[in-house]
C-alpha cells in the first residue's frame, strides 16, 4: 500500500550539519495576476541517519513526524550522485594513466 506522506526530490544544497541535509526544490509556477511563469524555490530539512547524501546530489525525501524545530522529513533514497564526484574520479583515473605512460617511457630510456 502506498503511503499517504508527500515523497519531494530534490538537491542537496548543504550537508553541513550533522545528520541533517538541507534539499532545494526548485520549479515553476504562473504569477496569480500577471499569468507569467515565475520560478520558485523552496527549502527542505531532511534527517540523514547515516549521512548518505552529499553537497549536490539528487534526494527524495519523505515526510515523518517532527524531528527537530526545522526538520520534518527524512532522507528515502540517493538518486543520483553529485557531478563533481564523477569528476575527481575520472581526474584520478587520467593521473594514474598519465603516471603508467611516465614510468613506461623511463623504462624504455
Amino acid at each position: 500500500m502506498e503511503s499517504k506522506r508527500r515523497k519531494i526530490q530534490g538537491v542537496v544544497i548543504s550537508d553541513k550539519t550533522p545528520k541533517t541535509i538541507v534539499v532545494e526544490l526548485t520549479g515553476y509556477r504562473k504569477h496569480p495576476k500577471y499569468k507569467k511563469r515565475v520560478q520558485f524555490r523552496s527549502k527542505y530539512y531532511a534527517h540523514d541517519e547515516n549521512e548518505l547524501a552529499h553537497l549536490g546530489d539528487v534526494v527524495t525525501i519523505q515526510e515523518s513526524r517532527p524531528i527537530s524545530k526545522l526538520k520534518r522529513f527524512v532522507l528515502v533514497s540517493v538518486d543520483k550522485k553529485a557531478l563533481e564526484d564523477i569528476k575527481v574520479l575520472e581526474e584520478k583515473e587520467v593521473e594514474e594513466v598519465l603516471h603508467e605512460h611516465e614510468e613506461e617511457a623511463k623504462e624504455a630510456e
